[in-house]
């Protein structure tokens, strides 16, 4: 763990608190830390949760802050919560948090609630005391503990939220919470007009419109040339790609039920990255589509592997649907990241996705759900190769002009500088 460097002024010091780190499915979010510590902010990391990918990005790497675990169960660490109670119940603040709690907890009466009041009690007793400000990212479950911990600690926060903590949580969740924090960024339009709604006139001016980009100096430049197959050959079989947790919202099982829907003279191959609780199910469900002689199903891989795989293909397929939960993506990363490699993408008209991807101009939109429309769009692009290359062409034109990382994390820079500047004027 490194440690913090004692001459580094505290002005800039900051924590930063999430759900687990490091996850290889939110390297928007170290791409954002990465380049904070580069503009001279030094930072602590708190995650609620212990790693569990086997990999590490390369971004993860490079960053210097410290990182500390919570317990992620109370009772992994019985001793250390309690002795954190202890001090909590001594501070004059504490009914200031209990209060904010126990109108929580009637609301929501969880083991889950019980135990982020028990993490906040732990976060507020280690963290260091130099640190003013808090910024979390994921309004849920993270922003439960920091909110808690921030009334007992009279620290400010802000907060960005991203796809499932802004569908999943309740009107009333996200109200108070934006109320409490000094601002917060989203990363969507359609999560930026969600937010103001629930929070209302009052606080709806808080939260801004953010767009993650992406850092496209991290990546190569696109292949020189990519095939011109129609997928009329054997023995030239189009390569799909799709990149994604195995979860309902990446709406892969519509993916297999359109591919099992394309011409059978067609050639072509799909390469599946990512894990996740639905993968075996969707294995099995391919098997039983008669599918499995021209699926790779490649599991976690680290971030080279995953640009070789895109550079590899030849279209980019991620069909996004509403989960029954109400869970749902933003603006998906990958999507970016396969544009840069200057390939055509085919996704849905679902959520944020069409903010980046217009119809016809960097890829294929269809109605999410709609296994009749993909398995089209799909065809569409195995047989022209012409289109394939015009709108693969658009699509590094659209993340290079549009989506550029450095202006995003620019106005993160400048909001979290103003909460440290009113945090100083308290002192």
């Amino acid at each position: 763990m490194p440690e913090a460097s004692p001459s580094t002024s505290a002005s800039r010091r900051i924590a930063i608190v999430l759900k687990g780190y490091p996850r290889l499915s939110e390297t928007f979010i170290a791409q954002e830390i990465l380049a904070l510590e580069q503009r001279g902010f030094e930072i602590d990391i708190w995650s609620l949760r212990q790693p569990t990918d086997k990999y590490l990005h390369p971004m993860h790497k490079k960053i210097q802050a410290r990182l500390l675990y919570l317990p992620e169960y109370l009772h992994d660490a019985p001793l250390r919560v309690f002795k954190a109670f202890l001090r909590a119940l001594r501070k004059p603040e504490f009914m200031d948090m209990a209060r904010i709690f126990w109108r929580d907890l009637k609301r929501d009466r969880t083991v889950n609630r019980l135990r982020r009041f028990g993490q906040a009690c732990v976060l507020a007793d280690e963290m260091d005391a130099d640190i003013r400000h808090v910024h979390v990212h994921f309004l849920h479950t993270p922003g439960s503990v920091v909110r808690y911990m921030c009334a007992l600690t009279r620290r400010s926060y802000s907060f960005s939220a991203h796809a499932k903590d802004i569908w999943t949580i309740p009107d009333w969740e996200k109200r108070e919470k934006i109320e409490d924090s000094l601002w917060g960024v989203t990363c969507t339009k359609d999560g930026l007009a969600e937010l103001q709604r629930a929070a209302g006139s009052s606080a709806g001016h808080r939260v801004q419109l953010v767009y993650h980009g992406l850092d496209i100096g991290r990546f190569p430049a696109p292949p020189p040339s990519r095939s011109v197959a129609d997928g009329r050959h054997h023995n030239q079989p189009l390569h799909l790609v799709t990149v994604g947790r195995a979860v309902e919202k990446k709406g892969f099982d519509v993916l297999l039920d359109a591919l099992a829907l394309l011409p059978k003279d067609l050639h072509w191959k799909l390469t599946h990255i990512g894990s996740g609780p639905l993968l075996d199910k969707l294995k099995q469900r391919a098997d039983d589509m008669q599918l499995s002689d021209r699926m790779r199903w490649l599991g976690s891989l680290p971030q080279d592997r995953v640009i070789e795989a895109l550079r590899e293909a030849d279209v980019f397929v991620l069909p996004s649907k509403l989960g029954t939960d109400g869970d749902r993506d933003g603006l998906p990363n990958v999507l970016m990241e396969a544009a840069t490699q200057a390939l055509p993408l085919v996704s849905t008209r679902f959520a944020a996705v069409p903010e980046f991807i217009r119809d016809q101009v960097e890829g294929l939109l269809v109605a999410p759900g709609d296994p009749q429309g993909l398995a089209k769009a799909l065809s569409s692009l195995i047989t022209e190769p012409s289109l394939r290359h015009a709108l693969g062409q658009s699509a590094r034109e659209r993340v290079v002009s549009a989506f550029s990382f450095e202006s995003g994390i620019a106005r993160i820079d400048a909001l979290l500088e103003q909460a440290l500047a009113q945090s100083r004027s308290k002192q």
